[in-house]
């Protein structure tokens, strides 16, 4: 039985205590990990101010763009390893941890590219001055990183940041941290010195905390729930510094009479039972015109009748969720909505010879269900779908602003003006037009509003929340 350690200063460190590693495939443990607190964390907090006086700190832009492209290369050189290993410790589909260890290198790629791309501006100001402004990285940056898509969301949120030339302090989820560690390593072959890439596993309030509270943390990026999220900017709030949030949402799709509706349920399925449902963006309500009602929940009852849900190493379309918490907080909602009178429109199916021990959830489509209801209202984080009436725009825009939450929307329809009216007025951080997701976009700026967080990741946007602007102005007379 594997035993994973730690990655400080770039050695592997143990603890004294461990956790189980679970396969939700079959309930079966198959390695531990290192149990971290906060002795673990300012082991490695040192070691990341260490190398950003030093080493880190003495490489230029482009310098550190290259050992991006290089893990880059790395991560796609082992990409069915990583894959495999994804799949076993997360539950994901081979084809679907496949695409996450593509998106991965991806992120490393266009951040490595973009490393010298940041620039800063001269300022017109009074005759005899110049006056100039650049980008300075916070030092060292805490990342924490949830247990849905750990390779994509560690690229995410880590490159951007060692592209700024930032020290990082990664604190995986402790269901999932075996690709975090891997990426380490392939970190350290890429010629990474060493304190610039740690990884601290353990607890979330023990590692988590102390690493969010920590004083030699310039910036704190997390992805969780909201609960969570407010702790650490609590935390963070102690040493004045900045956070970056990302907080899940309720994310809805509105169709009109008037859209592509064949387009539209295929990508409507496939936004919300993607990784079983349990993704941040995920489109986990249905806003549809009553006039189209009946069609179009039929035809997507069709499509989730079609699903099957199997273990990882069968390849279907889902894989068990994440751990037993989750299966039974998934199974909750489902049973409030039974119990509630909600419309079942449709359920997937389980493939066959399901291991016993596995976290399989079917797939699940409800209607008519009421915009208040909490179904409607809160994050499932599970393959479920829930159908709502709207009779008007003015109707669906109320609906879709309804609850908490403000981190994507998707808007169906073939009249420009109304596409463009509903982009506007839309509370989300991203909109997608006749399309949702668009692959992922690690080029698209992405983050929400309201109670699913602030700031941006992806995109060029990201690297600005790594950096802190500096002014400097010089008297040198005319």
């Amino acid at each position: 039985m594997d035993v994973h350690q730690h990655y400080i200063a770039g050695r592997w460190v143990a603890s004294a205590k461990t956790l189980d590693v679970i396969n939700p495939s079959d309930g079966t443990k198959i390695a531990e990990i290192a149990r971290g607190g906060a002795s673990e964390i300012d082991a490695a907090v040192a070691a990341a101010q260490a190398a950003r006086k030093g080493p880190l700190g003495k490489l230029d832009a482009v310098s550190r763009g290259r050992l991006l492209l290089k893990l880059a290369e790395l991560i796609r050189r082992d990409a069915e390893k990583l894959a495999k290993l994804e799949s076993e410790d997360v539950g994901k589909p081979m084809t679907v941890a496949l695409g996450d260890v593509a998106v991965c290198a991806r992120y490393f790629e266009y951040y490595g590219a973009a490393a010298d791309k940041v620039h800063g501006e001269t300022i017109p100001f009074q005759n005899g001055f110049t006056v100039m402004t650049f980008y300075e990285p916070h030092g060292v940056t805490a990342h924490i990183v949830p247990w849905n898509y750990p390779l994509q969301m560690t690229g995410r949120s880590v490159a951007p940041s060692l592209a700024m030339g930032n020290a990082i302090v990664l604190k995986p989820a402790e269901d999932t941290s075996l690709s975090a560690l891997a990426l380490a390593k392939l970190a350290e072959e890429a010629g990474f010195p060493p304190g610039v890439f740690n990884v601290v596993t353990g607890l979330g309030e023990e590692a988590g905390a102390a690493l969010s509270v920590h004083p030699g943390i310039g910036h704190v990026s997390f992805t969780g729930s909201r609960e969570v999220g407010r702790l650490i900017q609590t935390a963070a709030a102690r040493n004045t510094i900045p956070v970056t949030l990302e907080l899940g949402g309720k994310s809805p799709q509105v169709v009109f009479a008037d859209a592509p509706l064949e387009d539209a349920g295929a990508t409507i399925v496939k936004g919300i039972v993607h990784n079983s449902g349990q993704t941040c963006s995920a489109g986990s309500r249905v806003l549809i015109q009553d006039d189209i009602y009946e069609e179009f929940t039929n035809q997507l009852a069709k499509r989730f009748k079609a699903l099957r849900v199997g273990s990882a190493s069968q390849d279907l379309d889902l894989g068990p969720v994440v751990n037993a918490a989750q299966q039974t907080r998934i199974e909750g909602y489902l049973e409030t909505a039974r119990r509630n009178g909600l419309q079942i429109l449709a359920e997937g199916s389980f493939g066959t010879n399901l291991p016993s021990g596995g976290y399989y959830v079917k797939p699940t489509l409800i209607g008519n269900v009421p915009a208040e209801h909490a179904l409607a209202q809160e994050e499932i984080f599970g393959p479920v779908l829930v159908a709502l009436r709207f009779r008007d725009e003015e109707e669906a825009l109320r609906i879709a602003n309804g609850t908490p939450y403000g981190l994507v929307a998707g808007v169906w329809t073939s009249d420009l003006g109304r596409s463009l009216r509903l982009s506007r007025n839309i509370e989300a951080g991203q909109v997608f037009v006749n399309n949702y997701g668009a692959g992922g976009g690690v080029e698209l700026p992405f983050g929400g509003v309201k109670g699913s967080g602030f700031g941006r990741e992806k995109g060029f946007e990201a690297l600005y929340g790594f950096g802190v602007l500096k002014t400097v102005t010089i008297r040198h007379g005319l």
